[in-house]
């Protein structure tokens, strides 16, 4: 009696199983227009030089210098709205510039160096 009732249990489960076999969710895709795609791709792109500033070694001493996680740091930027994100990157571009100037000058010393060294200019004459 024991086994009759645990078979009947077994094939009501294996019957249910096999009858939602056949209930497969629908997948929707939807078109994305190009206005909405190009706002991605510069959303993607703010973020990206809002990021690049932010892990800079001089301003990652500064943030925590101030007791400020990085990784919170980058929470909250990917967090920001579009308008916030536009805002802060326009505000970065009116920073002062010349963190890279000792890099421009070592790059045309090496310039002038190898012109002199292959004989095109005469800088270093008078030394």
């Amino acid at each position: 009696m024991f086994k009759l009732l645990v078979k009947r249990v077994i094939a009501s489960l294996m019957i249910v199983n096999v009858m939602g076999l056949g209930l497969v969710p629908a997948a929707q895709a939807g078109v994305i227009g190009t206005q909405t795609w190009l706002q991605m791709e510069q959303r993607e792109a703010r973020l990206a030089r809002v990021n690049s500033v932010v892990l800079e070694q001089e301003v990652q001493q500064e943030l925590l210098a101030r007791g400020v996680d990085a990784d919170e740091v980058q929470a909250r930027i990917a967090a920001l709205t579009d308008e916030e994100l536009l805002t802060l990157e326009s505000e970065l571009d009116k920073l002062p510039a010349g963190g890279d100037a000792l890099a421009v000058i070592g790059a045309v010393f090496l310039v002038l160096i190898i012109l002199e060294l292959v004989g095109v200019i005469n800088v270093f004459k008078g030394v």
